[in-house]
């Protein structure tokens, strides 16, 4: 593609995922070097794990991840799509960066250091979006698959999960990343590449 036209990406993220948050980070690394139009989305572990049977500790975890993925839906709708990006770096960095988790406290903070108006948080307790996060949860999931986790991520119109990063590449071997996992997405009937994590989440 020509070098100076912007390579369209969508991202759907849930607040509450370290490897999602790393993952985004990696894409604005690649976003600073080279021309892409990225496009944020929620989607939502409490939706995707409703069903499951997980762990008492993991079910908690979830129940209050509803909360961010609300006020985002509900920012979302009030401002447009181009605020999601902002509220997530703000959301990810005081519940991962700073480890001080999903409390409402940090979505407050969040919200204000993000410009938008502090009435968002009435989203946290209630229902009203609840339907807006299960679609916008739909659309990412429908494009890979049940069998996966966040982030979805989409390169020019192709789909799949992750990449599961830790840490966040930078410089050239981000670049180096972006253009292997564009290649691989790109080609019919691939699937899958894996090996087993041996690192915690690393936000540096």
């Amino acid at each position: 593609m020509p070098e100076n036209e912007k390579l369209r990406v969508d991202f759907w993220f849930d607040p509450l995922c370290p490897w999602a948050w790393i993952t985004s980070r990696w894409i604005h690394e690649v976003a600073a070097q080279r021309p892409l139009d990225v496009h944020w989305h929620v989607m939502s572990l409490s939706v995707l794990n409703e069903d499951k049977d997980v762990p008492e500790q993991y079910r908690e975890m979830i129940r209050r991840g509803w909360g961010p993925v609300r006020v985002a839906i509900a920012a979302e709708r009030k401002y447009g799509n181009e605020v999601l990006g902002p509220l997530y770096t703000e959301l990810g960095t005081r519940i991962h960066n700073e480890g001080r988790g999903v409390t409402d406290e940090v979505v407050a903070e969040a919200v204000a250091a993000a410009g938008l108006d502090a009435s968002l948080l009435a989203a946290l307790a209630g229902e009203e979006f609840d339907e807006d996060v299960r679609a916008s949860h739909k659309v990412g999931i429908d494009k890979v698959g049940q069998e996966v986790g966040t982030p979805v991520v989409e390169i020019d119109g192709n789909a799949f999960f992750g990449p599961v990063i830790t840490p966040i590449p930078r410089g050239e071997d981000a670049l180096r990343l972006f253009e292997g996992v564009r290649l691989a997405a790109s080609v019919p009937g691939f699937y899958e590449l894996k090996r087993t994590r041996t690192a915690n989440p690393s936000f540096d």
